[in-house]
């Protein structure tokens, strides 16, 4: 009998590529999501459904005595911007929440879960790469949140609740190349998604935020990652879970910076048109360069992205649009 797993925001942008790569190895997949932002459409067949809220200890309950093997948490508010303005939501959702998710593991006996977790974490980098062992000084509240659930996992092992990844992503981009998963993130806050937004005439253009850093071109760079070699980690770190019993904390990167200017000349290559953007002044708290070492990933879970070719990334986003 295939081993059950709750997959909680698996109806988002990343749960739906997640949900589809345990579908693909063989799991059975129950996705629990409240809709904010995760959307049916991207319930893929074989998957099942219980809409509800993280926030709802009872619902949480009746998901996790269901028979579940093991858990993914991908559910979190994640407007970086936003949690500086308004904290008290991301205390409720991502902090109490993730609390009420480590209670019903506890109660259930569940004691596998894979978090995602991110690099903000890291806050303004000390060095570059950023491996694991980089000091955790988050510098916006949703950073702190990511780091405050990574550290009631670390408690709940050292209490005998469970073992857990913890998956520090860097920059997810990317849809299924298959074109399986077609829901899109709605208001979306990070460049790619804005940019195909532009490339298809649902808004007027874009700003590239800072010129002037001291970076290839004067835009940040940032390590982007495709959001399939991203599922494919969780699928791993799931498999590890049941067969060592063991606690991970990963990068999930690809080691390689590109900038900002450089995905829009890649995008505008790719789609055969240009694209209408301007500069703006710096956003407060963008470092120049974030990169991640994954090295540890590699030899822990056996992963390697497949995806380093900022092109080949663009043009399965691009494909669902054409």
């Amino acid at each position: 009998m295939a081993d059950r797993i709750l997959v909680l925001g698996g109806a988002g942008y990343i749960g739906s590529h997640v949900q589809k790569q345990l579908l693909e190895d063989g799991f059975e997949v129950i996705v629990f999501d409240n809709l904010s932002s995760g959307d049916k459409v991207n319930i893929l067949s074989g998957a099942k459904l219980i809409v509800g809220d993280i926030l709802d200890i009872e619902a949480i309950d009746k998901a996790m005595s269901l028979g579940i093997k093991g858990v993914v948490h991908l559910a979190a508010k994640k407007a970086v911007g936003e949690s500086m303005i308004k904290p008290e939501i991301y205390a409720s959702n991502n902090l109490t929440g993730s609390i009420n998710i480590l209670n019903s593991m506890a109660k259930h006996n569940v004691r596998y879960i894979v978090f995602s977790s991110s690099a903000a974490v890291y806050g303004m980098p000390k060095y570059i790469p950023i491996d694991e062992e980089h000091p955790i000084c988050p510098i916006n509240y949703y950073g702190y949140t990511k780091r405050a659930i990574e550290e009631n996992m670390e408690w709940y092992k050292k209490l005998g609740k469970l073992n857990y990844v913890a998956l520090r992503y860097f920059n997810a981009v990317g849809y299924a190349k298959d074109k399986s998963i077609t829901g899109r993130e709605r208001n979306p806050q990070n460049l790619m998604p804005i940019i195909m937004e532009a490339a298809t005439g649902k808004r007027d253009g874009f700003s590239i935020f800072g010129n002037d850093y001291e970076t290839k071109d004067g835009t940040c760079v940032r390590d982007y990652i495709h959001v399939s070699d991203l599922a494919r980690a969780h699928s791993l770190s799931l498999k590890k879970l049941f067969e060592t019993d063991c606690s991970y904390t990963l990068n999930l990167g690809t080691g390689i910076g590109t900038s900002v200017k450089e995905i829009v000349d890649a995008t505008e290559k790719v789609i055969g048109k240009k694209l209408n953007y301007d500069y703006a002044p710096r956003r407060s708290g963008d470092p120049a360069i974030l990169t991640a070492k994954a090295s540890k990933a590699t030899e822990v879970l056996g992963w390697k992205p497949i995806y380093t070719n900022v092109e080949d990334i663009i043009s399965t986003v691009w494909n669902l649009e054409i």
